[in-house]
């Protein structure tokens, strides 16, 4: 590729800092969230019904509120202001889950902090959008994501780092987590700038009818095939509690995130460049095999190479295809409606979120961890077939950069 090559140009600045604004946050949230299945089942005695039911509640509001924080950002033409909003409530959730000794206290901190994710998600997403380049778009949402994994990875390593530290001190650590929440609404409030609203832009709701017709075929098609493939990637907390069941000791359990997440980082700019270049339905059936595979490990062996390969390849897999999918997304929806088309999509996939880790938990329960990988297969596989009808049955399409005509 030439130097001229948009493709190859560097990134605006405003995508590296809102990709450590995410970093900051995931530190925190990870902190937490990597030792809080263990710290529900452990400490505070609930069933794996009701970590699947926490889980996919906390992770469905979150995704529904990005419909209507989205919808707003269109309708606004602002999206910042909301990101800090959402930020600033996900870092004031954190000394929550350090506070917490009921279920009712964890479940008003993760719902809080996912309130906040709620409305960061969509305006975030769209401004991502908004900033970067059309021939870009994949390559920055790749990096975002890497960045938000990157933070993903850090921490649980300062989880397991403290746990050892403290002896297996929770609240402590959940405390520490306060520090980098509150830096990454600093860091968001003054070093990304909004790109200015085109001059006499009509202000109208985004999610009239005829604006919903304008999102269009190719754009519904990825909200379907987001649901179903949500309902086959279930909440992560499984992961830590299956090898935790299996062995794993307890200050170790955030090793599970550490190395699904070093895979995640590592792949998801290079593959969000390379989603720039290829099939977008290519790539995504490549990380449908994979989370197949992924599946398929885990529901075989709970600890051992076996185990942990598994979690790499669930790694890889979300790397292949959470920043494709964003894109996709982009792609498809007008520019004045983004906000709504990335609200939308987390709409549809935040009642999957809910269905899967509440299924997950179920079955968990009644049959056993193999049964709750196994169901997470047949799910992937019926994911896979519609990418591929929907390859074999469209017509090529032009290059994700340039405009449909």
């Amino acid at each position: 590729m030439s130097p001229a090559d948009p493709a190859s140009r560097r990134l605006p600045g405003a995508i590296w800092a809102l990709g450590f604004v995410s970093l900051l946050m995931d530190v925190s949230s990870e902190m937490i969230h990597s030792l809080l299945p263990v710290f529900m089942v452990a400490t505070l005695g609930v069933s794996m019904v009701t970590v699947g039911l926490i889980e996919g509640a906390a992770e469905a509001t979150a995704l529904i509120v990005k419909v209507f924080s989205g919808a707003l950002s269109d309708w606004w033409g602002r999206r910042k202001p909301l990101a800090v909003l959402g930020y600033g409530l996900g870092a004031l959730s954190k000394p929550l889950f350090a506070l917490a000794t009921t279920t009712g206290w964890l479940v008003t901190a993760r719902l809080m902090d996912r309130v906040g994710k709620g409305i960061r998600g969509a305006p975030r997403d769209a401004l991502v959008a908004d900033i970067a380049p059309p021939e870009q778009r994949g390559a920055a949402f790749g990096l975002r994501q890497s960045l938000d994994t990157v933070g993903a990875f850090l921490g649980p390593v300062l989880a397991i780092a403290l746990m050892l530290l403290w002896a297996n001190d929770f609240r402590a650590v959940f405390w520490v987590a306060v520090i980098p929440a509150v830096l990454c609404v600093v860091l968001l409030v003054v070093g990304v700038r909004e790109p200015e609203r085109a001059p006499g832009a009509v202000r109208t709701n985004p999610i009239r009818r005829e604006n919903l017709r304008r999102l269009g075929v190719g754009y519904w098609w990825v909200v379907a095939l987001g649901a179903i493939f949500t309902l086959a990637r279930f909440s992560e907390a499984f992961l830590v509690l299956r090898l935790q069941q299996d062995g794993l000791a307890l200050a170790w359990t955030p090793l599970v995130l550490i190395v699904m997440n070093v895979v995640f980082a590592a792949g998801a700019y290079p593959l969000g460049k390379l989603s720039d270049r290829v099939s977008h339905h290519r790539l995504l059936a490549a990380g449908l095999w994979v989370l197949i595979a992924a599946d398929a490990l885990l529901a075989w062996r709970g600890h051992g190479p076996v185990a942990w390969a598994g979690v790499a390849l669930w790694g890889l897999h979300m790397a292949m295809t959470q920043g494709l999918l964003a894109a996709m997304v982009a792609h498809h929806a007008p520019a004045d409606l983004r906000g709504t088309a990335f609200g939308m999509f987390n709409l549809v996939s935040g009642v999957a979120m809910l269905l899967a880790s509440g299924i997950a938990g179920l079955l968990w329960d009644q049959l056993g961890p193999r049964a709750t990988f196994a169901a997470g297969m047949s799910f992937g596989a019926l994911a896979l077939a519609g990418v591929l009808w929907r390859a074999a049955t469209t017509p090529r399409a032009p290059k994700p950069d340039l405009p449909q005509g």
